[in-house]
């Protein structure tokens, strides 16, 4: 199936939550008013109902309990708010996917967009779009597996959603690959050009010479959270340590492993946005 093809299944392209394609629109906008957005928000219960859970849990540590979704974006900002909402609008875009633990995919997900975001601010990179990037970065298997459930399952035996092989058995099979995919989905979506770039580019931040730096963080953090979900040992670790690229973003020997808190303890609090 041609990636033109995939798109025109019905099966296969979520709708993004209304609140969150206007959201998504702020991106390219210069100022966008606080109270228009939190009236935006009031309108999706279930998704204030998540953001106010959020915005009181131990990740962000705030003195006094918001109430209001207009209290969150005072206290969190506008870009945290953001990045919350697009991500739990994310998570609901997709129900069931034949063939995926979904609760397993989004804490990957989770796990890669706080890594993202720790690696982006060790490397002076914009942490909000790595974690909404890394977020997002496979995606793409969702459509996948949606849309051509058989093809994808029988994939899954040859190599997992999150293998690392698992991208070279996609062009085999497909001839594109889930970043592929990915970045379609966030053309299609109207997200800034960005994220496409980076989507496209993290298997191979360094394709056309030139080092995509967002790409590279979103690369690493999904190695990090590979690693975490497949319970590597440390000689395995070793053994597939990207030291050539984290290098190339200015990081120390093993930063990854030794200075990087695990990802578990990175989204501690933040497990509310894959429920």
């Amino acid at each position: 199936m041609k990636l033109d093809a995939l798109f025109q299944n019905p099966t296969a392209l979520p709708t993004a939550p209304k609140v969150v394609e206007e959201l998504i629109s702020s991106f390219d906008k210069a100022s966008v008013s606080t109270e228009e957005i939190a009236k935006k928000l009031s309108t999706d219960p279930v998704l204030s109902a998540k953001l106010l859970r959020l915005a009181n849990s131990a990740y962000y540590h705030v003195s006094r309990s918001i109430g209001t979704v207009e209290d969150a974006v005072l206290m969190l900002g506008f870009v945290t708010v953001r990045t919350l909402v697009i991500s739990s609008g994310l998570v609901s875009g997709f129900k069931t996917v034949p063939g995926l633990d979904l609760k397993q995919f989004w804490r990957y997900s989770l796990h890669t967009a706080v890594s993202a975001k720790w690696i982006a601010k060790k490397t002076k990179e914009n942490t909000d779009l790595a974690f909404t990037i890394g977020m997002m970065h496979a995606i793409g298997q969702l459509v996948i597996h949606s849309a051509m459930p058989e093809k994808a399952m029988a994939l899954d035996k040859v190599a997992g959603p999150m293998d690392a092989r698992r991208l070279d058995a996609e062009v085999a099979s497909f001839g594109y690959t889930f970043a592929d995919v990915g970045a379609e989905l966030a053309r299609r979506w109207k997200f800034p050009e960005a994220f496409a770039e980076t989507i496209v580019a993290f298997p191979e931040p360094h394709k056309d010479g030139e080092l995509n730096r967002l790409a590279a963080v979103v690369s690493l953090a999904a190695w990090r959270a590979r690693v975490e979900q497949a319970g590597l040992t440390a000689e395995e670790i070793a053994a597939c340590y990207p030291t050539e690229l984290a290098e190339e973003l200015g990081l120390d020997d093993d930063a990854l492993i030794d200075d990087m808190p695990p990802p578990d303890e990175l989204s501690a609090g933040l497990e509310e946005l894959v429920k």
